[in-house]
């Protein structure tokens, strides 16, 4: 919808009562809600009915929901189509693949047919490919060359090494590595399909949206790296160490380079002529979809053409081409997977079994977004780790879905996995039948195709400068990813990816971004006062707003920025207040003070004369004698120190220029135990210096989990909350004019000071507050005789001290109060001072 020009701006009137929450609860009757036990919900997942039956089972087997309303007509032409075509391709992509694996191509061909005939049953994309996808692949790869390098199957000989290079009378027992890493593929990938399997079982597939964009990004590209350089050596034909891990394309490179001058020309003309035709038809390809019905099968044609050529020219025999070989016909036989290897491959089995599992969906999701249906994710993950756990029991290696190959089956017109089943068909053909007409393809034309294949794995670099527009953070991900994916390792540098982005997660929430608002004139909406010129700030009011969830993590940059905002430190004000009360009330004891009738606080200078009030009163009770010794009436003068005013002692008290503070919680999410403890004691800390603060826009689920950590109580109540923070400001407003706001401390001093309570203080908060220093005060006690300092925490400062019956009883009122007794045989004086709001009351007992 289009924004409205200011001319065609309508006004609307709202009138409704000013609502706190407590007020909204109780006249919209809030209603609590019914929680089930255990039991009931057990009893109502577990139920079963023949509905739910087949619900479970249409679950499991998406298959039967799906080919029950098949159209045979209208889909299946199209489904025949594209299977044939896409068979093709996983084919040739099978033997390519297997080359970054570490084995023998007819391999490949194995892990492109297993795999979708479990994904037929149980799986729930219409459109994805499922077989061997690269970065997977080199995934198992280097696991499969650090568990079974050459070095492992040198033997004593005179004959030629691999490639038939000389090895210096050391040849490689190349039967016993192909069976080892054959066996450490499959493996890995049955141990691959067991935790996809555990995981769906689980309901855990959310854990993948922890694999970002950005994150994906990055590690595909630099997966890219990997494959482009481990096929170099393969295009190029020439001797080079297996290496994995850290820097291992700088070893590999090292190693081409050093070789180069043995680089077999064949290979290399095979190889480059191979990548420039592909990706030139693959350019034509994608430029003009709309007009060709089917794309061009240019790897299929390339294939057929090279092994041709190598066949009526006998490269391998003239120009010592390596060529793919003996491709055996028929099915290996079924066997188990190494237990003893499990333990070995447990953390690169779970790194690769999610990154299958993330590339997969995502495909899977926007295929299924284009064609208007749904897939399950939970599903997805039981598919693809059955789908593994079958594979990896015939020899195959783990399998996901590669772009390429799902463009094909959809842009051909592929309706369902119907066409899925018929590209198995295809592959299965080859393998009984076609595989032997495979044997004189030279291993740089499947290099090459894989090569092709990643254009456009490498053009995600172009998301780059796009990312740093939009989302730097993103960019940072997709960066730190990458390059640390292209250092460490795939495995290692998806780790590192990971914590990197979880790490920015942190970093935004752990310094959110907090603003002062301020209200556009006439109306009910409060921005940033940064961001607009006519706005306008409350006066006498902050109004604060963190857009975070509040957690440990972030509290003390809560506070920071909000001591900031209100530009004071309400402990810093509090100590001031204190320690100007303490000089006032000595000063007075000196009698260099003296109080009017007003109770305002003056010099015996600015008097003139004496004020004898005190003394005349005192006098004429104790010369009348109509009280007995220790039991005259005391008389009380209240004294008033106004902080706005300048004070009459030399201690620089910060000015507080607000009496209200509004938190603004609408953008705050959840709260957790430390938060609560914090936000409880940084209310208190303002309340007492006679700043109230009103929270506003609190979701109810915030509401009750303030409830659930017990964070109102009879000082911090329900009261604070409103529902908007114009429903705080109107109500301080109101509240302001009518006179009726009270600092709700000096009530409770007063209180204190009758009734001798416990402070409304606990331990557990005062501890909190031991950052500020201010867990400890003294109670000194003056005798004639000696002086007892005795050192009291805050929170047993309501202890009663007693010695005799003559002896002054005095209980402190207020935690943060300072009480000064002189002990005699009579109590000449007992003077107390707390620090309430705008003023303070000295209660002086001559």
């Amino acid at each position: 919808m289009d924004a409205l020009p200011p001319e065609n701006l309508y006004p609307y009137t709202v009138s409704r009562p000013i609502y706190s929450n407590p007020t909204f609860e109780e006249d919209n009757e809030r209603q609590t809600r019914e929680e089930r036990t255990l039991r009931e919900r057990l009893s109502r997942t577990c139920g079963c009915s023949g509905r739910q039956a087949l619900k479970v089972v249409k679950g499991v087997f998406p298959v039967i929901d799906w080919l029950s309303r098949y159209p045979i007509r209208e889909w299946l032409p199209s489904d025949v189509i594209s299977g044939v075509s896409t068979g093709l391709v996983c084919s040739l992509q099978g033997l390519a693949y297997a080359l970054l694996v570490s084995v023998a191509p007819v391999y490949g061909l194995y892990s492109a047919f297993f795999p979708i005939l479990t994904y037929f049953l149980l799986g729930t994309s219409r459109h994805i490919s499922v077989g061997p996808f690269p970065v997977t692949c080199l995934m198992v790869g280097s696991v499969v060359l650090t568990l079974a390098p050459d070095d492992h199957f040198l033997l004593p000989g005179n004959g030629t090494g691999v490639n038939g290079t000389e090895a210096d009378g050391i040849v490689v027992d190349v039967e016993a590595m192909e069976a080892q890493r054959i066996m450490v593929a499959s493996s890995m990938t049955v141990l691959v399909g067991l935790f996809q399997v555990v995981m769906g079982l689980l309901q855990v597939g959310f854990l993948v949206r922890y694999l970002s964009d950005p994150l994906v990004g990055g590690f595909t590209t630099a997966a890219a790296f990997h494959v482009l350089i481990s096929q170099l050596k393969i295009v190029l034909s020439v001797p080079t160490n297996n290496h994995s891990g850290c820097f291992s394309i700088l070893y590999t490179l090292i190693d081409v380079f050093t070789n180069i001058r043995q680089t077999n020309r064949a290979d290399l003309v095979a190889g480059l002529l191979t990548i420039v035709i592909v990706m030139a038809v693959k350019e034509v390809n994608s430029k003009f979809r709309h007009k060709i019905p089917v794309p061009i099968p240019i790897e299929v044609i390339v294939t057929m053409v090279a092994a041709g050529i190598s066949y009526a020219t006998e490269l391998e025999s003239r120009y010592g081409a390596s060529i793919v070989h003996s491709i055996p016909r028929g099915f290996a036989p079924a066997q188990p997977p190494n237990t003893q290897l499990l333990w070995n491959i447990l953390g690169s089995s779970f790194s690769t079994a999610v990154v299958g599992y993330a590339v997969a969906v995502s495909v899977a999701k926007v295929y299924a977004a284009k064609h208007d249906y749904t897939i399950d994710g939970n599903q997805e993950l039981i598919a693809f780790g059955f789908s593994n756990v079958f594979c990896g029991c015939f020899s195959g290696f783990v399998a996901s879905t590669a772009l390429s190959r799902t463009a094909v089956q959809e842009s051909t017109g592929g309706k369902s996995q119907m066409a899925g089943i018929i590209s198995a068909l295809m592959v299965m053909i080859v393998i009984l039948a076609l595989g032997n007409l495979l044997e004189p393809l030279q291993k740089s034309v499947l290099a090459a195709i894989v090569v092709a294949n990643l254009k456009g794995m490498f053009m995600q670099v172009t998301e780059v400068p796009t990312l740093w527009r939009q989302n730097r953070a993103d960019c940072f991900i997709w960066l730190a990813t990458c390059l640390a994916s292209v250092v460490l390792g795939l495995d290692v540098g998806l780790l590192a990816g990971l914590v990197f982005e979880m790490g920015t997660v942190v970093v935004r929430t752990q310094f959110p971004a907090c603003s002062t608002l301020g209200n556009i004139p006439g109306t009910n909406i409060y921005r940033n006062m940064k961001d607009y010129k006519n706005i306008a700030e409350v006066p006498g009011i902050k109004i604060f707003k963190c857009n975070a969830p509040i957690y440990f993590a972030n509290i003390d940059y809560f506070k920071e920025r909000l001591r900031a905002t209100v530009g004071f430190d309400s402990v810093r004000v509090f100590k001031k207040r204190n320690k100007a009360l303490k000089k006032i009330h000595k000063l007075i004891k000196k009698g260099k003070l003296r109080a009017t009738e007003t109770g305002e606080v003056v010099s015996e200078a600015s008097l003139g004369v004496d004020n004898k009030g005190f003394e005349s009163e005192q006098d004429s009770g104790r010369e009348s004698g109509q009280v007995e010794d220790g039991d005259w009436p005391v008389p009380e003068v209240e004294v008033r120190v106004d902080w706005a005013l300048e004070l009459p002692v030399r201690v620089s008290v910060p000015k507080v220029q607000i009496h209200s503070l509004v938190l603004d919680f609408s953008a705050v999410s959840f709260l957790d135990v430390v938060a609560v403890k914090s936000l409880r004691l940084v209310i208190k800390e303002f309340l007492r210096i006679g700043v109230n603060v009103y929270i506003a826009g609190c979701d109810d689920e915030i509401v009750r989990k303030m409830e659930a950590l017990a964070f109102f109580d009879e000082e911090v109540t329900r009261d604070l909350l409103f529902l908007s923070v114009h429903d705080a400001i109107l109500f301080i407003k109101l509240e302001t004019a009518n006179g009726s706001m009270q600092d709700a401390m000096v009530e409770g001093l007063s209180l204190m000071q009758d009734c001798k309570e416990p402070p409304p203080f606990t331990e557990e908060e005062d501890l909190i507050e031991t950052y500020d220093n201010q867990h400890r005060v003294r109670t000194i006690f003056i005798t004639p005789f000696f002086f007892i300092v005795n050192p009291i925490r805050m929170f047993d400062s309501h202890s009663v001290v007693r010695y005799s019956s003559e002896t002054l009883c005095s209980s402190i009122g207020n935690p943060w109060t300072l009480q000064l007794t002189q002990k005699r045989r009579r109590a000449d004086h007992v003077s107390v001072f707390s620090v309430n709001g705008g003023s303070t009351s000295i209660n002086y007992f001559p």
